[in-house]
């Protein structure tokens, strides 16, 4: 919901395993939908708002 999440919460949360949950989130980053921000040794996930918006957008075309 705005925030930061790193890879292992996101696999936790939807009860995937850690290769696939990594090739979610690379797909993801190619798509330019998520962006990552380095912490330590950690990365975390965080939603590209921006992007995501325009995607919203284009669904709700099809809506109609």
């Amino acid at each position: 919901r705005g925030g930061k999440v790193s890879a292992g919460d996101i696999a936790e949360r939807f009860s995937c395993s850690w290769p696939t949950t990594s090739r979610h989130l690379k797909v993801l980053l190619e798509a330019e939908l998520v962006f990552t921000k380095k912490e330590g040794r950690e990365n975390f996930y965080i939603i590209h708002k921006k992007r995501l918006s325009k995607i919203n957008e284009w669904l709700k075309w099809f809506k109609e």
